[in-house]
């Protein structure tokens, strides 16, 4: 059986407020085209179709137009909710589009019960859908005593374990999931899920089943050969500059073997960072090629030269960012912009920062750090809530 995984639509999003609909489109043209030509059995999506809960009309139109396609294809279409969906928003209708052959599964009762498709003589295929899983708004709902990523995705995975156990002997499994699984690379386009100082959980969560096709990531990730990132298909930050966006077109066999090629998807403009100089950024002979990009331009003059901005796009028309990194003697960290310093730093961190230079250089204690690490946990709970009511 084929499978068409992909993930992280994001529809409705903007690239550095370039708007992206256009090339959301092509990018749903082609996966069409992918499905018919390439006989697919079915596709996955792993979640973030949109890219925030109340998406934009003609975000909603295009999906619309994509559920449509795939349904006139009769090619049966598996769609979980992911962090940036409305989960109750994305599933309203479920029930009536199931009937054409889109199972949107966004509702976390319903873990446990597959989407089946027989492949004769071989037995059926069953698929499950984990929807985004906020652990504050489900813990009690699968009975864990912490709210954490990976206490909520084992005991998601149990009840797909226990459903499997009663199916015959030889059913093969698919998962479809949303989450940081540890292991995987990620950009900086994603939101952070970071729950108690803890957002990666370990891929050994999903043993037991066949293939597990994962959104959340946007590079395209071999985690193990059953456990893989689709990533998304459009960059959605000069993080992803050197990305190769792909889908995974996937094989499983008869006996639960597993082969997966990528399929390329359209790039609507190629990404560049530059650095350097103004002055040599503008005459560099090296960076012809990236005169049609999208290009974040990092400037290291160590004083801000005059109209930075028109004179670089006089040689780099779509240049979208500008970031000034003056090149300092060693030693400057004082210097350093109070962005840069928080570069790559998880929430907590920044907080136990603040603690302990408020304080002199004295950090705060286990205690406070699990103070800390419970508000964290409350208002991303309370912001998770506030989106679903918004999305409901």
């Amino acid at each position: 059986m084929r499978f068409l995984h992909t993930s992280d639509w994001h529809l409705g999003r903007s690239f550095h407020r370039v708007g992206l609909l256009d090339a959301q489109a092509a990018f749903l043209d082609h996966l069409v085209t992918t499905v018919r030509e390439h006989d697919v059995d079915a596709v996955l999506v792993a979640g973030d179709v949109y890219d925030r809960a109340v998406p934009p009309l003609t975000a909603v139109e295009l999906f619309d137009a994509a559920l449509h396609r795939l349904a006139e294809a009769r090619v049966p279409t598996v769609m979980i909710s992911g962090n940036h969906d409305s989960a109750r928003r994305l599933g309203v209708g479920a029930g009536l589009i199931e009937r054409a052959g889109v199972h949107l599964r966004t509702d976390p009762d319903g873990i446990g019960t597959p989407v089946l498709l027989p492949d004769p003589p071989h037995g059926d295929v069953a698929l499950y859908g984990l929807p985004y899983l906020e652990p504050a708004l489900v813990r009690d709902r699968f009975g864990v005593r912490k709210a954490s990523h990976q206490a909520v995705l084992a005991a998601a995975m149990d009840r797909v374990r226990a459903d499997l156990e009663r199916r015959p002997p030889g059913t093969r499994s698919v998962v479809l999931a949303h989450a940081f699984v540890a292991g995987g690379e990620p950009s900086d386009s994603e939101r952070d899920i970071t729950v108690g100082g803890v957002a990666a959980v370990p891929a050994g969560v999903f043993d037991g089943v066949d293939y597990v096709a994962l959104g959340h990531l946007h590079g395209a990730q071999t985690l193990t050969e059953r456990v893989r990132y689709s990533g998304s298909p459009l960059a959605y930050s000069f993080s992803e500059s050197l990305h190769r966006k792909t889908m995974w077109l996937v094989d499983l066999a008869p006996d639960g073997g597993v082969t997966g090629e990528r399929v390329d998807c359209p790039v609507p403009r190629p990404l560049a960072r530059i650095r350097g100089p103004l002055e040599q950024l503008l005459d560099d002979p090296a960076l012809d090629r990236h005169e049609d990009a999208w290009v974040e331009a990092t400037l290291t003059d160590p004083v801000r030269p005059a109209e930075p901005m028109a004179r670089l796009t006089r040689r780099f028309p779509h240049t979208l960012s500008l970031v000034f990194d003056p090149d300092r003697a060693d030693g400057d960290d004082d210097l350093l912009s109070y962005a840069q310093r928080l570069r790559g730093r998880t929430d907590q961190q920044i907080a136990e920062d603040f603690v302990t230079h408020v304080r002199g250089g004295a950090g705060p204690d286990t205690h406070e750090r699990a103070a800390l690490r419970g508000a964290f946990a409350d208002v991303r709970a309370d912001l998770a809530v506030r989106e679903r009511e918004v999305g409901g």
